[in-house]
């Protein structure tokens, strides 16, 4: 039986002219976008590298690589500031929906109880509302809290406030995940004495970990480039995010003129989600187009 499923993971389609030329308008379209973005990445990678005079003059590394570039960029611009507060909120805002999603989404995709179908349709629902209809008043009721001249409390408003707009997209991820797992794995802990509490933790929970860290994925990516909260609710430089802190070094860019810097600055930014494609591209893919053992 072993020796069967290795034919079938070796089995490949043969070669077909037609199909492949149907295929080829697509081909050239992916291949001119990937030339595209590597070309600009590249270019911006090394620009960072480069002085100031020699971006405008067309001579990039014309006098070496300026590796003090990022030095000024994480140091002098505050670049390290905006960098860990992103890093702060998009790991602990990934964290805590989990612990909250995770345990909505199998309830509602494994029991059968009053409102369950109402609940789902709100979190459909609510993923469709634009966060400008909602931001005026969160920020109307947060001002009269009095909370945002704190540092800490802002970034824990922050906090709150990215888990609270991703819960419904998170939700409906995972449930389809859960969704797919057969039941013989809950009726077989069941059988032994597991509770349903403790089945969800110990069996069910590692059974879904592909789209765990698929929907980790994506809301850490979403919380990291966030721009239009932070802009609204971070009204300190020492609690904004990567997003509006590039975006003020832009501004900036018409008194100081240090092209160089910023373009350092784009790349110490863009090398989390970098990593995160780089090394768990498999994984999101997998997230994405596989699931649990379907029942």
């Amino acid at each position: 039986m072993f020796s069967l499923f290795k034919k079938e993971k070796n089995y490949a389609e043969p070669f077909r002219m037609k199909k492949e030329l149907r295929l080829l308008p697509g081909y050239l379209l992916l291949l001119l976008w990937i030339f595209f973005t590597v070309v600009l990445l590249g270019w911006v990678l090394i620009a960072s590298f480069s002085t100031t005079k020699e971006i405008f003059a067309n001579k990039l590394l014309s006098s070496g690589f300026h590796f003090e570039n990022y030095e000024k960029a994480w140091v002098n611009s505050d670049v390290s500031t905006i960098f860990f507060n992103s890093l702060f909120y998009s790991l602990l805002s990934v964290c805590l929906l989990i612990l909250v999603c995770a345990p909505a989404a199998y309830a509602l995709s494994r029991f059968e109880f009053f409102g369950n179908k109402l609940m789902q349709h709100s979190f459909v629902a609510s993923m469709g509302v634009p966060v400008v209809m909602i931001v005026l008043p969160l920020f109307a009721l947060v001002a009269g809290l009095d909370i945002l001249n704190n540092v800490t409390a802002n970034k824990l408003t922050l906090i709150f406030l990215y888990v609270g707009i991703n819960v419904p997209y998170t939700t409906i991820f995972l449930m389809g995940f859960f969704a797919n797992i057969s039941r013989a794995f809950e009726e077989a802990a069941a059988i032994d004495g597991c509770p349903p509490g403790k089945t969800f933790w110990l069996i069910m929970l590692p059974m879904a970990q592909p789209g765990i860290i698929t929907v980790s994925i994506f809301n850490f990516i979403n919380v990291w480039n966030e721009y239009f909260i932070s802009l609204i609710f971070g009204n300190s430089d020492k609690v904004r995010s990567v997003a509006v802190g590039l975006y003020s070094m832009i501004n900036s860019m018409k008194y100081t003129g240090d092209w160089a810097g910023m373009f350092a600055s784009v790349i110490i930014v863009f090398l989390p989600t970098f990593i995160l494609y780089l090394f768990l591209s498999e994984r999101i893919i997998a997230g994405v187009t596989g699931g649990g053992v379907k029942g």
